[in-house]
């Protein structure tokens, strides 16, 4: 039985909460074949790393103030505020007359993104125990996952027909059919009278900012207030990310299998559309990626299935991360020139990889965690995601120099690493 309302009552509430996930993760990716024309209109390319970055970390860094929101103040209320706060950045986005202020619009969708991903994942742990919960994971990676492989193809093609800034616009309409859905969602109301955590949120956000941006001043800013927000939770009364979580193993295994996942699957995606375009137009390379978020969606579904019946979750990261790791270990035999034979089949198997792990590490630390906890988890593992997401393109940028081979080459010990980390991770079926 679920914990709220009867499945069918919550249907359309659903339908939202899915279709918010997939607008904040497609425009992580949709501006990538759109920056040649902002470039052009706006004569420069100095600021358009900051395109995709900006919105990126904005997430980083609010995904756990969202998490706590969420637990003093009920997800449904700050769900709806990160949805309109998402909303206000497409349309600054969408209107800006300067590279500047499109910047700022993308720090307003990023910041509205962060709690989307958080709020999503928390009321779907609200909505369902977590064995009749993982079906409905599987849905939100499905969402995730065809949302970010299809940014590059969505963007190209909504480029090309109604201008760049269309690819920003067309949130408007989308998110207030989702906003009408989300009024529907039935979940406790709550009010918890609680001190908030403002050093944290600012240390938290100051370490986040610094790792992300890989500069030797940034990543010492980045050591030097870690350290200070690890001071400051240990005495807070009501922390940010409250340090007990990490005394849970299948936590902490979790977060560190998020960082890895989201740089070496999410990461990577840009890199790898551009080595699909390097024998075709971006149309044409775009249709490439399909075989390969055709096999995220079957596997998403396929693993959310068995976990369902099965109860048993452990199979799917370590699963993951080896077919990750066999897959790129090809890709790396191979170049731009190589036959699309041998390159579709490499993609289609890190595309099943990818599936496998995207929202199971966030089912499994809900089901360890208290109900009290239950957003502090959930924006622990898509902070941690986040992290990682942002961590990869910067990173592996320094690999691109020497082509995607390099990038390809630079993913191995990433998931080699993750393939170990997955066999640290718990085993505690799932409630029903």
């Amino acid at each position: 039985m679920s914990t709220i309302a009867p499945q069918r009552a919550q249907n359309p509430a659903l339908a939202g909460l899915f279709l918010s996930v997939f607008l904040a993760m497609l425009d992580a990716q949709v501006v990538a074949t759109a920056l040649p024309r902002i470039a052009a209109e706006f004569g420069g390319t100095g600021a358009y790393a900051w395109v995709t970055t900006a919105y990126l970390l904005a997430g980083s860094v609010t995904a756990p103030l969202y998490g706590k929101l969420g637990d003093v103040f009920g997800r449904k209320r700050v769900l709806l505020g990160a949805l309109a706060l998402f909303l206000l950045g497409s349309l600054a986005c969408g209107l800006a007359p300067s590279a500047a202020t499109l910047v700022a619009g993308r720090v307003l969708q990023g910041a509205g993104s962060g709690g989307l991903f958080v709020s999503v994942g928390a009321s779907l742990g609200e909505m369902f125990t977590p064995r009749e919960g993982a079906k409905y994971f599987g849905w939100f990676s499905i969402c995730f996952a065809v949302a970010s492989l299809a940014g590059p193809v969505v963007g190209g093609v909504l480029t090309g027909l109604a201008g760049w800034r269309s690819i920003f616009l067309v949130n408007l309409p989308l998110g207030l059919v989702a906003v009408a859905l989300l009024r529907t969602l039935d979940l406790p109301r709550r009010r918890r009278e609680a001190p908030f955590d403002f050093a944290g949120v600012v240390l938290l956000g100051g370490a986040i900012t610094g790792f992300t941006l890989l500069t030797p001043w940034s990543i010492g800013l980045g050591a030097a207030t870690a350290v200070a927000f690890v001071f400051v939770e240990r005495r807070a009364p009501a922390p940010v990310l409250p340090l007990r979580l990490f005394r849970d193993r299948t936590f902490t295994v979790s977060v560190l299998l998020s960082v890895l996942a989201g740089f070496a699957f999410l990461g990577s995606i840009n890199y790898i559309a551009v080595f699909l375009q390097a024998e075709a137009g971006p149309a044409e390379g775009g249709l490439r990626l399909v075989p390969m978020t055709l096999a995220v969606s079957l596997s998403s579904v396929v693993a959310s299935k068995v976990i369902a019946r099965t109860g048993a979750y452990r199979w799917a990261p370590r699963l993951s991360m080896a077919l990750g790791l066999l897959a790129v270990l090809g890709l790396t035999t191979l170049d731009e020139h190589s036959p699309l034979g041998l390159i579709l089949p490499c993609l289609v198997v890190f595309g099943l990889a990818a599936g496998l792990n995207l929202q199971v590490l966030a089912l499994a630390t809900q089901n360890t965690a208290p109900h009290a906890d239950r957003g502090a988890v959930a924006a622990g593992v898509n902070l941690a995601r986040a992290l990682g997401s942002s961590l990869g393109p910067v990173a592996l940028g320094f690999a691109y120099n020497t082509g995607t081979h390099g990038v390809f080459l630079a993913l191995l010990p990433v998931l080699a690493l993750a393939l170990v980390t997955a066999f640290a991770l718990p085993h505690v079926p799932l409630h029903r």
